[in-house]
């Protein structure tokens, strides 16, 4: 028996281009029983749109497709539903308007007649509870009005759950992007568990620690090929990031900006439910990271002294021009029917004033400049933002915030979906510009990303619990802060 036959599904010379760009260039893959791959790549690499094939949500120009050993034709989302296919995309697919078990009856149309809203609450609130133990989701609640942690363990676990079709592999694209630490940790020991029991995944990651802690076997993909390929246990970090075609040159501490005592403060406020008088305070040129489980309390500060800035609330005061980069970035983020260049320029439109017009020449130029400083992937900045990868979006919001007259640059999470390349590339961004005298309050789920911060505030259910220097961030430090009721600054 070959390994196209015995194959959970197989693809042979998968070729996808939109337009110039060729996203797929003869793509062979095959995911066996059991088996859990983990598949890396830089944005733009393919890998998304590899996942569509999969899916069934996108179809190759040229591709041959078995599952389970037989050929298939016309193969689509319906069949691949059927044939026990499931993918959690990037870009979540839940229906905000909809209750979370109105969305899990979307993927089960067995879920009918009188009661069907009871059983679908049981079916997804099972889920949740086995893979996210005290996720604390009521199963009534509109989507739309959670938080993009939550819809992620939502669209995650409606994609393991069962009625009539069985599930026999499950695509996981960037499943902990809006995740914390301790909520990824839950995810990967089902996942583990999932695949003991007999089901197959695929892990898209820019986290190379989960790949490795996680998969049994790793897929690198370059310019839409699969480049290498083979067991885990045969790779390293190192040996990965060159596989991608680059070389992780960087420290991963990068040294804190040093900054004078007498530096003038920027930002102060008190987050709404802080029991004491503790303020969080930003100087000029200072990188504030915000820590802590995600939902409590991190993003809803940020808010605040974005209103402060704009003098539309009390709670915050701010000292300068605020600029936003959001993690969220298909509902707080891009103008989805704008180009590329309209997205980073939207920002900057007084600088673009000549007379009583906007200069194009000028909103082109800022891109053009951005598009080569963050390397967005695109062969035109007057390309539709969503011709773009869901790392390249990113970068473009970044370049939004940067390229504007900002003084004071607010992240929340703003890490989704970017490769380690870029994330190196923009930690040196977020360095120059602080040295340069401007302030960045920094939302991160990723610790690594706490040690280029300056000080690190860590929240707990809406207030600040911990402070730490620099020098005293460490794991263990901002877990403990995390998880107890309180903390000593």
């Amino acid at each position: 028996m070959d390994a196209r036959s015995s194959s959970v599904i197989s693809l042979r010379g998968a070729r996808k281009a939109f337009g110039a760009v060729k996203a797929l260039a003869g793509v062979d893959l095959a995911i066996a029983p059991h088996e859990c791959v983990g598949l890396i790549g830089h944005n733009g690499a393919g890998k998304s749109t590899l996942m569509h094939v999969l899916a069934g949500t996108l179809t190759p120009d040229e591709a041959d497709i078995s599952v389970g050993g037989e050929p298939q034709d016309g193969y689509g989302v319906a069949s691949a539903h059927r044939l026990g296919i499931r993918c959690v995309f990037q870009e979540l697919s839940l229906c905000p308007n909809l209750t979370v078990a109105e969305n899990a009856r979307v993927l089960h149309p067995a879920l009918r007649g009188f009661g069907w809203r009871s059983r679908a609450g049981a079916l997804i609130r099972a889920k949740l509870d086995e893979i996210f133990p005290d996720h604390g989701i009521p199963e009534d609640a509109a989507v739309g009005d959670l938080s993009i942690g939550k819809r992620q363990m939502i669209e995650i676990a409606r994609a393991f759950t069962v009625t009539t079709a069985p599930v026999r592999l499950v695509i996981l694209d960037e499943p902990t992007s809006s995740l914390d630490g301790h909520t990824a940790g839950q995810l990967f020991s089902y996942i583990r568990q999932a695949v003991a029991g007999g089901l197959s995944c695929v892990l898209i990651s820019h986290m190379l620690g989960e790949i490795l802690s996680t998969s049994d076997r790793v897929v690198v993909m370059r310019d839409g090929a699969v480049v290498i390929g083979g067991p885990t246990a045969t790779f390293d970090r190192e040996k990965l990031v060159l596989a991608m075609g680059g070389a992780e040159t960087h420290a991963a501490a990068a040294a804190p900006v040093r900054l004078p005592s007498s530096a003038p403060v920027i930002v102060r406020i008190r987050p709404e439910r802080q029991p004491d008088g503790r303020d969080l305070v930003a100087q000029k040129g200072e990188i504030v990271g915000l820590a802590g489980l995600a939902g409590h309390g991190q993003t809803d500060l940020l808010l605040s002294v974005f209103d402060g800035a704009g003098h539309r609330s009390r709670k915050a005061a701010v000292s300068g021009r605020v600029a936003l980069v959001a993690g969220d970035r298909q509902t707080d983020g891009i103008f989805p029917l704008w180009s590329i260049a309209q997205n980073i320029g939207v920002r900057s439109l007084k600088s673009f004033r000549r007379g009583p017009l906007l200069s194009s020449q000028a909103e082109t130029s800022l891109a053009e400049r951005w598009r080569q400083r963050i390397k967005i992937r695109t062969p035109d900045m007057r390309d539709p933002i969503l011709s773009l990868s869901g790392g390249n979006q990113q970068k473009a919001l970044f370049a939004r915030a940067l390229g504007s007259d900002a003084t004071i640059v607010l992240m929340d999470d703003p890490m989704r979906g970017v490769d380690v390349a870029t994330k190196l590339d923009v930690y040196d961004l977020v360095r120059e510009e602080a040295a340069a005298g401007r302030t960045f309050l920094w939302y991160t789920t990723e610790m690594d990303e706490l040690y280029h911060c300056d000080r690190v505030y860590v929240f707990r259910n809406g207030a600040i619990v911990a402070e730490f220097a620099r020098a005293d961030v460490s794991e263990e430090a901002i877990i403990g802060a995390s998880f107890l009721e309180s903390a000593a600054a």
